[in-house]
């Protein structure tokens, strides 16, 4: 069994910290792309952070959201951002396949990382980022966003009460109609169900079963002419009984849920479960409207606010990681996801 460690700190490194952030908390975003604006839009509900520089493949590209986002300095390299002094973090918004690369810069200039999900494009390039953070005594989180909403704080706090009883099972579901986006159906760009979408039902998954590995994965699906898997099932079969049933897929719309059956009764992350606003068990219903008045490209992208949040007070403790985030419970996902994609059939050339 492995379980999450604590997150690490050093006292040099906490020194600095410290000082830095009596302010607010300066961003600097590598990749122009959606995911990437709407992180920006989202941290404008936030009076102490500030994004003060943007990378992207061509200055063109930087310029243009620079001046659609009200962002000062833009640079035409991913190594010219990761050299600005003026720079707390980096939010590393580009497609999967450049996580490493990316990342790895930022790190060994000794800027702490918020890397979108996943972290990487499979174990062996996770181990690798996730050891570099560690030898260059550098923060680093995977943003897994949904962790941070206060529907899925309230969730685990109905759990650890006792509310549910005994854990035995979870259920999650993540399926839109989204096969016609090249990024998400092109096996040279990191697309797939699991990794794209799935990855929110496997975090669902190990968060509700504490960061435990699966004793087993049992998946299977289909794939589309490009290799990828289109729709995709699994089984993670846990400890002491417990399991969890994930489903994800680019063809069609499902249910969007996450449930947890207890031997005391059943809560439900309403839809859409990566991004809930409410959710119900034997004690009621809760529910936690995210801000709204902003224009977004995803739905609810506004909760992205939550995990910056986090990304700031861990650096004002000086942590390296966070441990509602851990590294080891990332690899830990990042082994479950290989996992599932190969017994789909899905090989990328970073495998390789």
């Amino acid at each position: 069994m492995i379980k999450c460690s604590l997150p690490r700190k050093t006292s040099s490194n906490s020194t600095v910290v410290k000082r830095q952030f009596k302010m607010a908390t300066r961003w600097g975003i590598a990749g122009a792309g959606l995911i990437s604006a709407d992180f920006v839009t989202a941290l404008e509900e936030l009076k102490d952070h500030k994004v003060v520089a943007v990378a992207a493949r061509s200055l063109e590209r930087a310029q243009e959201f620079g001046k659609k986002y009200g962002v000062e300095k833009t640079y035409s390299s991913y190594e010219e951002l990761s050299k600005d002094p003026d720079i707390d973090v980096v939010y590393v918004g580009v497609i999967h396949p450049h996580h490493l690369s990316v990342s790895s810069m930022m790190i060994r200039a000794g800027k702490p990382v918020l890397c979108e999900k996943p972290l990487c494009m499979n174990v062996k390039e996770t181990k690798q980022l996730v050891d570099l953070a560690r030898e260059k005594k550098v923060f680093l989180m995977e943003a897994v966003w949904s962790r941070y909403l206060p529907v899925y704080k309230e969730m685990m706090k109905r759990i650890k009460s006792g509310e549910l009883g005994e854990i035995i099972q979870v259920i999650a579901s993540f399926g839109q109609p989204i096969g016609h986006v090249d990024r998400i159906t092109k096996k040279s760009l990191g697309g797939g169900s699991t990794l794209d979408i799935g990855i929110y039902c496997v975090q669902f998954a190990s968060l509700v079963m504490g960061g435990e590995k699966p004793v087993k994965v049992v998946g299977g699906g289909h794939l589309n002419s490009e290799g990828i898997d289109e729709t995709t099932s699994a089984t993670l079969v846990y400890s002491n009984g417990r399991v969890a049933t994930l489903m994800c897929s680019l063809r069609c719309a499902l249910p969007c849920e996450g449930v947890v059956v207890g031997t005391k009764g059943t809560l439900k992350v309403n839809y859409p479960m990566w991004s809930s606003e409410s959710l119900e068990s034997p004690s009621g219903k809760f529910e936690s409207l995210l801000p709204k008045g902003r224009t977004f490209n995803f739905v609810n992208s506004q909760g992205l606010m939550y995990e910056a949040m986090e990304v700031r007070e861990c650096l004002k403790k000086g942590l390296l990681e966070s441990s509602s985030m851990s590294l080891d419970e990332t690899l830990i996902l990042a082994e479950i996801m290989e996992a599932m994609r190969k017994q789909v059939g899905v090989s990328y050339s970073q495998d390789s």
